[in-house]
């Protein structure tokens, strides 16, 4: 099992699609580095496009070049691309349709101790407020490649959240990306653990503690929109008790949709939400310690579970 960056995956993937002759034009807000672009502009120098810090123009920019028949990518951080360039986002690519799509990199605590103003926590619950826009959140890199392929070949605007550091591969290398999907890592009937994008990871970290505790589903919600929620469903009304992880504020996210899933469909199903709540900040610190904080690692999950269990 290797350990990968899911940029590093992304860009290789690019590589390749634009060389089988795919129109990929890659746009960066001086952020060259964070998207770790280099390789593309390497082979293809003419097909990366610095507009320097100004976000605004860089969705703008990219939402032009769609409609000259390019086929846009875009990587900045997540922080400064959802404050910054929200309304070029709902009007030049989710009104409009436009054929671009946006990477929010460093979302969550990826920034680590550049603080609050660089930690993204609002990203997904954002862009689901913006019709049109199809929403990932990869788990590993194997999973990031092929989304990414699927997302270049998909008429009209993605959005992929991804986070930034190396993780294990934990899917295999033949398995096959299926919009919508849910993927299941772990079977049980005691607790529904549904993790959002690479904080699967920290859920099967804590899966030593959690089997002498009680047996337990847990899910990678790596496609928020589309989602088939059948398995979700499924599991949420079998355990009756239902945890959500993810490195993103607990309203608009993972956790809400949970909610909005039990709500609608009846379950009564009790929930408790890991994330960072209500009118709180996150830490000036690193993402171990904000995980740590919020209860996001993987004594922290195991915890929650003890709550849940407790009633």
């Amino acid at each position: 099992m290797g350990i990968f960056d899911l940029r590093e995956k992304q860009v290789e993937t690019l590589i390749r699609l634009a060389g089988e002759g795919l129109n990929i034009i890659y746009l960066v807000s001086d952020s060259v580095s964070t998207s770790k672009i280099k390789p593309f502009r390497e082979r293809f120098p003419e097909r990366v496009v610095n507009v320097g810090i100004a976000e605004q123009n860089l969705i703008g920019i990219a939402a032009g070049l769609a409609n000259s028949g390019y086929i846009p990518v875009t990587g900045n951080a997540a922080s400064f691309l959802i404050s910054r360039s929200a309304e070029q986002l709902k009007v030049d690519l989710s009104y409009a349709g436009a054929n671009v799509k946006v990477n929010g990199l460093h979302p969550g605590f990826s920034y680590g101790t550049d603080g609050i103003t660089h930690h993204e926590l609002n990203d997904i619950s954002v862009i689901r407020g913006y019709p049109a826009f199809e929403i990932f959140a990869p788990c590993d890199a194997v999973e990031c490649g092929l989304i990414t392929e699927y997302a270049v070949q998909r008429r009209g605007p993605v959005y992929m959240s991804l986070n930034t550091g190396v993780f294990p591969a934990v899917l295999p290398e033949d398995y096959r990306f299926v919009p919508g999907g849910v993927l299941q890592f772990h079977g049980g009937n005691g607790v529904t653990i549904i993790a959002l994008g690479t904080a699967v990871h920290d859920a099967l970290d804590a899966l030593p503690q959690i089997r002498r505790l009680c047996g337990v589903d847990i899910f990678a919600l790596s496609s928020l929109r589309p989602l088939d929620a059948a398995p979700l469903l499924e599991s949420m009304r079998k355990t009756g008790k239902v945890i959500t992880v993810e490195q993103h504020s607990t309203h608009g996210g993972c956790g809400s949709l949970a909610a909005e899933l039990i709500a609608e469909h009846g379950l009564g199903a009790r929930l408790l939400r890991l994330g960072v709540p209500e009118g709180v900040f996150t830490r000036n610190a690193s993402a171990a310690v904000n995980k740590r904080a919020f209860g996001l690692d993987a004594p922290g999950i195991a915890d929650a579970v003890k709550k849940i269990l407790a009633g």
